[in-house]
């Protein structure tokens, strides 16, 4: 084992046991990578920040289940989504979004996105409908499927695939001119 993996063993025992100091590194090292996907996954600032206050009292309250402390990380990370997606359930109306002409489509994979700056991405992304900033980060940020969406937003899966197509057609668009501006 490398001295940095024994450091975070050692860290995430001595949170497991209580250790303010811990807890707080523990906070101050993944506060910002989690915050982002709790603004890329409600969309503002401020719902963000709640979310993010949530996550971590969950986290630490339950740090004494996690049995590898390697795993820290991907374990924070699931909580996180799943927060994200129980506030979403208290915030948006999924009623009447299904679209049948989007029920053949494939579930495609590619990221055209990966040319575009991340700050510009980030912005478009913000400003999607919630729905469609919601399913959209799940299925192609969080490589959710469109299955398991379904199941933890309790919609159907077409709901789902309609929600993710309209977020990339919107997102394609927003770019487009984006880049023509700026080109």
């Amino acid at each position: 084992m490398t001295n940095e993996t024994n450091i975070q063993i050692n860290i995430i025992n001595k949170a497991k046991l209580g250790n303010q100091d811990a807890l707080e590194w523990l906070y101050n090292s993944y506060c910002k990578a989690m915050f982002n996907i709790c603004v890329r996954m409600v969309g503002n600032k401020d719902n963000a920040e709640d979310v993010l206050q949530d996550v971590f009292i969950i986290a630490f309250k339950n740090i004494s289940q996690l049995k590898d402390a390697m795993q820290f990380g991907g374990w924070l990370k699931r909580i996180t989504v799943n927060e994200c997606i129980r506030f979403s359930k208290k915030q948006f109306f999924w009623d009447g979004w299904e679209d049948e002409r989007f029920e053949h489509l494939t579930d495609e994979k590619t990221t055209w996105w990966n040319n575009v700056e991340l700050h510009t991405l980030h912005t478009a992304i913000k400003d999607l409908p919630n729905g469609c900033r919601q399913i959209f980060n799940l299925y192609a940020v969080e490589d959710y499927s469109h299955k398991e969406i379904a199941n933890s937003l309790n919609i159907s899966e077409s709901t789902s695939k309609s929600q993710y197509h309209r977020a990339r057609k919107l997102l394609q668009e927003t770019l487009s001119k984006e880049i023509q501006k700026n080109g």
